[in-house]
Parts: C-alpha cells; structure tokens; sequence
C-alpha cells in the first residue's frame, strides 16, 4: 500500500486522519489495518488508540470529517432556483447533486464500503451530516411538487433516489467500462435516461406549468 508523501505533514491526528481516509477508500475496512494506517501516519499504533480507542472508532471519524466537507454550489442553486419548467428543474437537481458528490471520490467510497461491511453502525452518522443537503433541495422541488407540475409525494424521496444514482454510478462505470467517471459522465447518462422516458412519454414529468406560489 502506498501513501502519499504529503499525509505526514501537521500534526499526529491530523496525519492519522488523512493517511486512514486515503487507504479506508482505497482498500475498505477490512482491507486495512491500523498497522498500515500508523505506519502512513509516520506514527506508531499506540498513537492511534490513544486518539481512536477502535479502528471502528477512526473509520467514523474520518468519515465524519470527509462528510462535513460537503457543500452545494451556489451557483448551481441558483440555476435550480430559476429554472422555468419542471423538466429543468429535475435536470437542474441532478445536475447539482452529480457536481456535489462526484467531486469527493473518497467520500463516494467511503459511503459505499460503510454501507456494504459496517452495517446500520453509521447510518444516523451519515442521516446527521447529508440530511441538510436533502432537506434543501427538496425545498426546491416542493413548489413543483405541490403545483402539480411534478407528479412526486415525496421530494425528499427523489433527492434520495438521484443520491443513489451519482453514488453508484463511478463503481458501476469503473466495473463495466474500466475507468472512472466524473459528473459529466453521470449528468449525461442520466440525461439520456430522461429522453427516452420523455420520448414514450410526454407525461413523465407532469403538466409544464409553473410552481405554485403562495396567495
């Protein structure tokens, strides 16, 4: 396993988080050992417990810290806010997400490896720091929603639903296609994906009317 040169610069705990982030997305958890974590680090394993009394207890912390590093693109919000039909504002919600997950490749596997081997453990660890960012989109999507230009209940539903999609697409298309994607890849896939539905059915994004707006 390498690491990079640049995870032994500052302090212990921060090298400790680094060097773990960078082989935890890598290889897993249980493709890692806090043997290969110290010695990344350029610190011993003592150093580790005395920070993270379990690798369990590092594996949340470093995942803790890539999530809190999530922030959605302003501008990005803005075209969502101004968009004129709900098929652009679908389009737009996509678009914001892809820009905002597939920029943080580590997170995307680290996501993806604590669902598969550590169970429910992190769910209200990853529910407390994403939950903000499905909350704000679907307030975008909750005029439409409620003005029946979109046919959806539930717009935290469908924020959640084209999360699942950008997380899973880079795997996916690094497994069938054999390299990875960016958020221009994903965007345009579900572009495409959108078309055909849209071609068999005009309806699938609901009437083209505007949100409703309050009286």
């Amino acid at each position: 396993m390498t690491v990079d040169p640049s995870v032994r610069k500052g302090n212990a705990e921060e090298r400790i988080l680094k060097a773990a982030a960078g082989l935890f997305a890598s290889f897993g958890y249980n493709g890692v050992s806090t043997r290969d974590i110290a010695t990344g680090a350029g610190v011993n394993e003592v150093t580790i417990y005395r920070h993270h009394p379990r690798k369990r207890d590092l594996y949340m912390a470093v995942l803790e810290a890539e999530l809190q590093q999530v922030r959605l693109p302003g501008d990005l919000l803005a075209e969502l806010a101004q968009a004129g039909d709900a098929r652009t504002v679908m389009t737009r919600t996509f678009q914001l997400l892809a820009a905002t997950l597939t920029n943080r490749p580590d997170l995307l596997r680290l996501v993806q490896y604590s669902v598969l081997e550590l169970g429910e453990e992190l769910d209200p660890l990853i529910r407390k720091n994403l939950g903000e960012l499905v909350e704000v989109v679907a307030r975008y999507l909750e005029p439409w929603a409620g003005g029946g230009a979109l046919r959806i209940g539930n717009t935290k539903s469908v924020v959640l639903a084209l999360i699942a999609i950008v997380v899973n697409y880079d795997a996916l298309h690094r497994l069938f296609f054999n390299g990875a994607s960016g958020p221009e890849a994903v965007f345009s896939a579900y572009t495409d994906f959108c078309n055909i539905l849209v071609d068999r059915s005009e309806d699938f994004y609901g009437a083209r009317v505007a949100p409703a707006t309050g009286s």
